[in-house]
């Protein structure tokens, strides 16, 4: 129960990732909130939790990029709870578009999803966290937030700038006990990821000349998320956590 008496805000927790996160953390002893626009699927998952551990999960709509419905989530989750001691910053977009046909308005929409939304969870919890004497934040950033790739500049630039904003919050927040970090996922199978008509073996091969050869599932993105939220990393603040199955290390096999 590595998480037990902690209660968690989970952006995107609707499905991939997110839920994957929520599910591990009700394992451990947490509460949590699936904060997610897709209404529908959110309440399922928060309903499959309950089933799972009675009165262990509430469902919250979350446009993360709208900062007054950040308050309306974190304060339905304090009047839930009673608290709030971890924020997972999962929510997020992609848009696979060469860069002379993203527009403004595209470009803007995946920064305001992935990155300005991690800046208005962060601001909306930062002031719960310091009057608990501390908490640790989440954020999800990619290995595209660690190098360039074509036909991804909106999103390159928001997974960069999240890393950016990771490290500068966790020197301004440490000091009230409130550790950031950022996860990096490599290639995941999840909704965001899949690509029609392919099968098991097409995504394989598609990183089979990575160092594992072949993609996570969400639930090993969420382990990470375990360790990040818990006090066995009470130490760690403004790191970039990989697992990525070895993308990021070199160049692949030949």
């Amino acid at each position: 129960m590595r998480l037990e008496g902690k209660v968690a805000l989970i952006t995107g927790g609707a499905r991939g990732i997110g839920a994957a996160s929520a599910a591990r953390y009700i394992e451990e002893g947490a509460k949590v909130v699936i904060a997610d626009r897709r209404a529908d699927e959110a309440k399922a998952v928060a309903e499959q939790l309950n089933q799972q551990q009675a009165n262990s999960a509430i469902f919250v709509e979350l446009d993360v990029s709208d900062e007054a419905a950040w308050k309306i989530a974190v304060d339905e989750t304090i009047n839930t709870f009673g608290k709030l001691n971890i924020l997972v910053n999962n929510a997020g977009m992609i848009r696979v578009l060469p860069l002379e046909k993203t527009d403004l308005e595209m470009f803007t929409k995946v920064i305001n999803t992935n990155l300005v939304g991690t800046f208005l969870g962060i601001k909306a919890v930062m002031e719960t966290m310091k009057a608990n004497g501390g908490g640790s934040i989440v954020n999800f950033s990619s290995i595209q937030g660690l190098e360039g790739r074509e036909n991804m500049s909106a999103y390159t630039a928001s997974k960069f700038g999240i890393r950016g904003l990771t490290k500068t919050t966790a020197i301004e927040l440490g000091e009230h006990g409130i550790r950031v970090n950022a996860v990096i996922p490599g290639p995941t199978r999840t909704k965001m990821t899949e690509r029609k008509g392919w099968s098991d073996d097409d995504y394989n091969k598609a990183y089979g000349r990575y160092p594992l050869g072949r993609m996570a599932a969400a639930t090993e993105i969420a382990e990470m998320v375990v360790f990040l939220g818990s006090d066995e990393s009470s130490f760690c603040t403004g790191g970039d956590y990989a697992v990525d199955g070895g993308v990021s290390v070199g160049k692949p096999k030949a």
